[in-house]
């Protein structure tokens, strides 16, 4: 861990940020599937405990590790037993997925998928946020901007 000292006090540098979504545990899989066929995420690690379920006879998820572009999501089963902290699923949550592609295509591809269209693709608020954006919910209720990548506040105001 890397720390440097500011003020008397250590700072500590992080390396990753990996959000975790908790998804009901008989739809992880179709979860993960989803994100591949949607937007093209690749699975990078799966972790599983060997404990079965006793309503299915599939085993736990800890987690299955994907990668979006530069970013890592982990994507865990919502069970009684799982380190979930809030046992509901899709609220105050928005991943903003940053891409060149044009934004109809793209939010198409996810509809395609079994996304539902959340908001028409329109043209950015001209804050700290511009270019077009579109918003999909996905099947397990999780929302998606599809969105030009941001610009810099002072180089929208210049």
């Amino acid at each position: 861990m890397a720390t440097e000292a500011t003020n008397g006090a250590s700072q500590v540098t992080f390396t990753a940020l990996k959000p975790q979504l908790f998804v009901e545990s008989s739809k992880v899989n179709d979860a993960v599937a989803f994100y591949k066929a949607a937007f093209g995420a690749e699975e990078v690690n799966r972790v599983s405990n060997p404990k079965r379920k006793a309503d299915q006879e599939l085993p736990l998820l800890l987690s299955v590790e994907i990668k979006l572009g530069s970013s890592t999501i982990l994507v865990s089963d919502l069970s009684d037993d799982s380190t979930a902290p809030v046992k509901a699923i899709g609220t105050g949550l928005v991943f903003c997925l940053e891409t060149e592609e044009n934004i109809e295509s793209v939010v198409e591809k996810a509809v395609k998928a079994g996304a539902v269209v959340d908001s028409e693709v329109t043209e950015g608020d001209g804050a700290c946020f511009t270019g077009r954006v579109g918003k999909v919910k996905d099947p397990y209720g999780i929302v998606w901007l599809i969105c030009s990548p941001a610009k810099k506040c002072a180089d929208v105001e210049a």
